[in-house]
């Protein structure tokens, strides 16, 4: 009775996880209707969407059967997640106008997938028990896990260098806070180190990221404002509206005529 009740709680808690993880993996999608809406990804980085991308496919091979048992939720959830990451990264490479950065995007999924092809094929014929093979794959996936968490991090110097949140979005750490405390409870039902530890350390990562939203938010909302304020200034100085203000002279026109 007590192990039957302790099973439901586990599970219970792993569904919650799902929806949570497959929120987090869908966060970015306003980021990337907004890519596409513009026809480029500016300065949005690519880096939390190929940590992303390598993260899961090393956790669906920690959830298959002759690795860990049990953990149908985990091969799910990050089954789910590599498909997503593979839409998001095709659309960056559309949408990159950069050559350089768009082939660099480009080698690093490349090596991506080759390596966890490698950590696959020698975990499966190499290591002989599922509690060895739990043991490599949950290492290698315990620090991919914590490197996902932080990846975002990457945009904060930018974001306190010019003092706005806008290349980071706030869904996505969000999602990533209240996915972190989620898996954190999954890996005490049983105790799993590396869930444990990655999601613990995530959970960190990602309150920080939050206090920093916080800090910036408002000088984003200002710095947003005087952009668009600068743009409408500009707009109607070229327009032959500001002519009749400007004593009847366009200043398009003056400006083909000095040509």
């Amino acid at each position: 009775m007590v192990s039957y009740l302790f099973n439901t709680i586990r599970n219970v808690v792993g569904i919650i996880g799902n929806v949570i993880a497959l929120s987090l993996f869908l966060s970015p999608l306003p980021t990337f209707i907004g890519i596409w809406n513009k026809g480029s990804v500016e300065q949005f980085s690519p880096v939390p969407y190929l940590v992303t991308f390598v993260n899961c496919m090393v956790w669906v091979i920690y959830g298959l059967p002759r690795v860990h048992p049990n953990s149908t939720l985990l091969l799910t959830i990050n089954g789910a997640g590599v498909a997503i990451e593979v839409v998001f990264l095709t659309l960056f490479l559309i949408f990159c106008h950069g050559k350089k950065k768009r082939l660099t995007v480009l080698l690093i999924v490349l090596v991506e997938l080759v390596s966890v092809a490698a950590v696959a094929a020698l975990t499966l014929t190499l290591v002989h028990t599922t509690q060895r093979r739990s043991m490599v794959v949950g290492i290698i996936g315990m620090l991919l896990n914590i490197m996902m968490y932080a990846a975002p991090l990457s945009v904060m110097k930018l974001v306190i260098r010019t003092k706005s949140v806008e290349y980071m979005p706030f869904s996505l750490s969000l999602a990533s806070f209240v996915n972190g405390v989620s898996w954190t409870a999954y890996a005490f039902l049983p105790f799993d180190p590396f869930l444990a530890v990655s999601n613990g350390v995530g959970t960190m990562f990602s309150l920080a990221q939050l206090l920093l939203y916080g800090t910036y938010y408002n000088s984003t909302k200002r710095i947003i404002a005087a952009r668009k304020e600068t743009k409408m200034e500009m707009h109607l100085s070229l327009s032959p509206e500001a002519a009749v203000a400007t004593g009847g002279v366009d200043p398009k026109k003056t400006a083909g005529e000095a040509l």
